[in-house]
């Protein structure tokens, strides 16, 4: 795969190529939130950084997501949000993180927020400072092993009391599934007509 300049400039043609799908909510029924595919290089490889939420959250907690939250008030506009939660949850500074594009939106079927998806590219290593309250713990994810089909696979889910069944990704017992699964497959589609 090409160097991290490269893949980003393909990444950034192909985003500015096609309008990604946007949700649209006109009652204002859903919750609007940012989140951000942090992408760097290491060992010669793309890596993704992803989190594992605080157990003490009320909305997804335990569940494994990209670092990202709610739209507030003060936050200029969708980018903003995902780069000044990516601060608050890892430590990534915002002038270090280095938007490419965005991804269509995700609603979640649980808890009623849009999701609007960033990808960006962050520097490793780097020295992340995980905010406790919000974040159990980073797990850092080879682009390689979501290239790799035979890593999706359905598996049950035990949520708020009820069983389903449901595409994941368990990478090393770390389960991803709803709508951080879907957004991980809007890349992996995007990303196949580059590799």
């Amino acid at each position: 795969m090409q160097d991290l300049h490269n893949f980003k400039e393909r990444l950034s043609e192909l985003l500015n190529s096609k309008k990604p799908k946007i949700i649209e909510d006109p009652k204002g029924d859903y919750t609007h939130s940012s989140v951000l595919l942090p992408f760097f290089i290491k060992n010669n490889q793309h890596w993704l950084l992803l989190i594992r939420r605080a157990d003490t959250l009320q909305y997804h907690s335990g569940e494994i997501s990209f670092p990202g939250g709610m739209v507030e008030e003060g936050d200029l506009n969708l980018v903003t949000t995902a780069k000044r939660e990516t601060f608050e949850e890892v430590g990534v500074l915002e002038d270090d993180i280095e938007i490419v594009g965005p991804l269509d939106d995700v609603s979640t079927l649980t808890s009623n927020f849009i999701i609007h998806p960033f990808i960006g590219i962050i520097p490793f290593p780097y020295p992340f400072r995980i905010n406790r309250q919000e974040v159990s713990y980073i797990i850092e994810i080879p682009l390689n092993f979501f290239l790799n089909s035979p890593n999706l696979q359905y598996v049950s889910i035990n949520y708020k009391g009820d069983t389903f069944t449901t595409p994941a990704f368990d990478y090393e017992g770390a389960i991803i599934w709803g709508a951080t699964e879907r957004i991980i497959e809007n890349l992996i589609s995007l990303i196949k007509t580059i590799a």
